[in-house]
């Protein structure tokens, strides 16, 4: 006796989460988990990539990778599932592509090397004299 076999609808695509609520949610899951001298940047007007950047720090590739896959899951929490993740293996940079939001968490040498904050900031303080 055969059994019918269930058929499973494919759930319709969800919109993807205003940026700023992306921003807010990237925001608590590294705090949750203690990144450090996490930062936000709005980058609208500066590229048609993503509208914010976050930098955030781990203290070893261990925190790093937790620092990202909490953010996958706080995504995933909220019913968006990230665009990608990349470098989880050596986890001296993990980027989350959560669409809007681009999340970078980086081992402090390998932020300070690359200066993500200021090559995405120059141009939007005012002169010094």
């Amino acid at each position: 006796m055969s059994h019918p076999q269930q058929v499973i609808k494919p759930k319709p695509p969800t919109p993807a989460p205003a940026p700023a609520d992306l921003l807010k949610l990237a925001l608590g899951a590294l705090e949750e988990i203690k990144g450090k001298d996490v930062v936000d940047i709005d980058v609208r007007g500066k590229t048609s990539v993503c509208d914010y950047m976050v930098v955030a720090s781990g203290t070893s590739t261990r925190h790093v990778k937790s620092l990202a896959d909490e953010v996958v899951k706080a995504s995933k929490l909220a019913g968006y599932m990230p665009l990608g993740v990349e470098g989880e293996r050596e986890a001296e940079w993990v980027l989350v592509d959560l669409g809007d939001v681009v999340v970078h968490v980086m081992l402090p040498r390998v932020r300070e090397f690359y200066a993500l904050e200021r090559l995405w900031t120059v141009g939007d303080q005012p002169p010094e004299y």
